[in-house]
């Protein structure tokens, strides 16, 4: 099939497509400790059984030691034929009521912009439904081999990667096609060539031995919580620049995001400034961010006039892509143990080293990609960073060592608002992925790379 041939295909194919998209939106398949398990539970299987019915009638839910399964199937191209692995993930992010939603999360709503509703909508069920589009379009026989390998607790602590170092032999592939990803813009192609990693601690603060009374101590006595408080102030300039002495940055030379359109998509409120300085690209993919995420103290419905012996905050920075996790987050901890006022006594606890990822871009099957994303758009496809982190990529790169990896997909940064509240997908950003993938495809089944 030609391009065109392929994007009418796609084009009859979409109502179907849109329905199972509504259909995965309605459960809440939240793998969240504390939620329950019966919804994943039944996205698995859903999901499981619209695969089958596909094209990948080997697929199962696979056996894991501990958590919700991962989908894995096969379909056997050609002899000689690239493999390729397609990946999404079926588990969603929490809902929760006080995030502000403006239509219910687990009811798929088309609003007047055309876009769809939902928790999921676009991460990653977008990825879900994308991939089942690609099979359709082939009849559930693609031009080359094709793996499935969907993920039940990507949101959450993830067990694939246990899963992947135990079974390398079912990534053996050519090609890792990441449909987790998205485009900056609608309607503007992009694939995705960085991620930033994550690493997390949490910094102890101790002033005094005991609660104290605020109005007789307060004043020379040291207040475990302001000290905290100034710690924490240390970690920027006034600009909201990281100062952590020691950690990487880089610079970034693909396509930019707006401030504009950041302000949108992050709901920053009116008149508050973005932190940092420099392109809103450069800030997002090739410098690092540093946030205190979690506070323990006494909460205020319980508070009296004490003053706090006693303060707790977990950190997490996100690094920049080159860097070794391990080493970065030696720096975060040398800062927190230097910088702490008064002479308060501070101990930091390591809890997280996530690398972040590069994709390479000189080999034939990201060029494919290129090329299949440009003529599905119909522009020349840019590159983008991604903020978030998959520690999964390292693991799937140590199991397949010679593969290349292609990121995108349908979720476009600047209106898809994944995590949070109104999360929604265009549709036309899934035709023109599907189109792409099937593209891709063709494109490594006939051995070419760009035209």
């Amino acid at each position: 099939m030609d391009k065109d041939q392929i994007s009418q295909r796609v084009s009859e194919l979409m109502p179907g497509v849109i329905e199972d998209l509504e259909k995965l939106i309605a459960i809440p398949a939240i793998a969240f400790p504390g939620y329950p398990e019966e919804p994943v539970r039944q996205m698995g299987d859903v999901t499981l059984q619209m695969f089958r019915d596909a094209g990948f009638t080997n697929a199962q839910l696979m056996d894991v030691p501990s958590g919700y399964p991962p989908i894995y199937g096969e379909i056997e191209g050609p002899p000689g034929s690239p493999v390729v692995v397609l990946y999404a993930h079926y588990d969603v992010q929490p809902a929760p009521p006080e995030q502000g939603w403006t239509s219910d999360p687990w009811t798929p709503t088309r609003k007047e912009d055309g876009r769809i509703y939902g928790r999921g909508a676009a991460d990653d069920i977008s990825g879900l439904v994308s991939h089942l589009g690609t099979l359709r379009v082939f009849d559930g026989r693609p031009p080359c081999t094709v793996k499935l390998i969907l993920e039940g607790m990507e949101e959450t602590e993830s067990n694939l990667e246990a899963f992947v170092e135990a079974h390398p032999e079912l990534f053996a592939c050519d090609l890792f096609v990441i449909c987790d990803m998205g485009n900056l813009r609608v309607g503007e192609p992009a694939l995705t060539t960085a991620l930033r990693g994550d690493v997390a601690c949490i910094v102890t603060v101790r002033t005094l031995e005991h609660p104290l009374h605020s109005g007789v101590f307060g004043g020379p006595a040291p207040d475990a919580m302001m000290a905290l408080a100034r710690l924490l102030s240390t970690l920027h300039d006034d600009e909201g620049n990281v100062t952590i002495a020691g950690v990487s940055e880089s610079v970034w030379d693909g396509d930019d995001l707006s401030e504009e359109d950041l302000r949108s998509s992050a709901d920053v409120l009116d008149g508050v400034a973005l932190t940092g300085s420099g392109p809103v690209g450069g800030r997002l993919w090739a410098r690092p961010s540093v946030n205190a995420i979690g506070i323990d103290m006494t909460n205020i419905a319980t508070s009296s006039n004490v003053l706090i012996p006693e303060a707790r905050a977990k950190i997490s920075m996100r690094i920049v892509p080159g860097s070794e996790p391990s080493t970065e987050l030696d720096a975060l901890v040398a800062h927190l143990e230097s910088h702490a006022p008064w002479d308060a006594k501070v101990e930091v606890q390591r809890t997280k080293e996530a690398p972040p990822f590069l994709v390479a871009t000189d080999g034939p099957g990201y060029a494919a990609a290129r090329q299949a994303l440009s003529d599905a758009f119909g522009r020349p496809a840019g590159e983008a960073g991604c903020g978030g982190s998959i520690p999964l990529l390292r693991t799937l790169q140590q199991a397949a060592p010679a593969a290349e990896f292609v990121l995108w997909g349908p979720e476009d940064v600047a209106a898809s608002r994944i995590h949070a509240s109104d999360e929604s997908v265009d549709p036309s950003e899934i035709e023109k992925l599907i189109v792409a993938q099937s593209l891709l495809l063709q494109r490594l089944a006939a051995g070419t790379g760009s035209d």
